[in-house]
């Protein structure tokens, strides 16, 4: 009985990590459920709900010691789901559908430039998952999905919010969902956020982030599309900077 309930017990312990997984999963299929009759708020909070449980799948799996290769798969699944097709969804049925309007080519044009999205988020997954073991963890190699999902999923909430028909920004939304795309599989480096990337430092952040953090809730207590897009855009637009700023030798990070 002894040597039976250890392993039933890490067995357990195993499921949950994945059950957080499964949980983001289910928000962004909902999210596209959601998006296609025409609930965009629904489907821009679900989005954010999903990338916050793929923040706690892997600190989880972490924290109770149950990192498993099948977990970083299912992992990357669930987040082609979520961050992938979901955004992509999204900002189709609420702006690039209406691209049928200038004529049948702009309408392939806008649904192609969905697909971009998509297919972006999945060779930036990819290539995540083979470069895992050998990249330096300060760093992301091209804009991380969650955030490039955010970009897209708060642009359309605060459109959304303020009144704007996704019919007559079809072109900003057209540019925007093409431009983020690109960042995923660009070799531009953006900050993870965490410490030097060795041992157990690797999850420890910058003494200035839970100030940041404090900052960012009160935003969002405020106004939270607004907030989400301020912040992730500005998150989006630091790796494009820092490269230029490193051109021109201003910066030598």
């Amino acid at each position: 009985m002894s040597e039976i309930e250890p392993i039933k017990r890490r067995r357990a312990v195993y499921l949950l990590p994945n059950l957080f997984t499964t949980g983001g999963m289910f928000a962004g299929f909902y999210a596209i459920i959601a998006a296609s009759q025409h609930k965009f708020e629904h489907a821009c909070v679900a989005i954010f709900i999903a990338a916050i449980l793929d923040g706690l799948d892997g600190r989880v799996a972490r924290l109770t010691n149950t990192q498993s290769e099948f977990g970083v798969q299912y992992d990357s699944l669930a987040d082609l789901v979520s961050f992938g097709m979901a955004p992509a969804l999204l900002i189709y049925h609420w702006s690039l559908v209406h691209m049928q309007l200038d004529g049948k080519s702009f309408g392939k044009l806008g649904w192609s430039i969905a697909f971009l999205y998509a297919a972006c988020a999945a060779l930036r997954l990819a290539r995540f998952n083979s470069q895992v073991a050998v990249v330096d963890k300060r760093w992301f190699i091209g804009l991380a999905s969650p955030a490039a999902a955010a970009v897209i999923s708060s642009f359309v909430w605060v459109c959304f919010d303020a009144g704007w028909p996704g019919a007559d920004i079809r072109y900003v939304a057209l540019g925007l969902t093409a431009v983020v795309g690109l960042l995923m599989v660009s070799n531009i480096r953006y900050s993870s956020f965490k410490g030097s990337g060795k041992g157990p430092q690797s999850d420890r952040v910058p003494v200035y982030m839970p100030i940041l953090l404090i900052l960012a809730i009160i935003a969002l207590v405020i106004n939270q599309p607004n907030t989400l897009l301020f912040v992730f855009g500005l998150y989006a637009l630091s790796g494009p900077a820092i490269w230029v700023l490193k051109k021109v030798g201003i910066s030598k990070k």
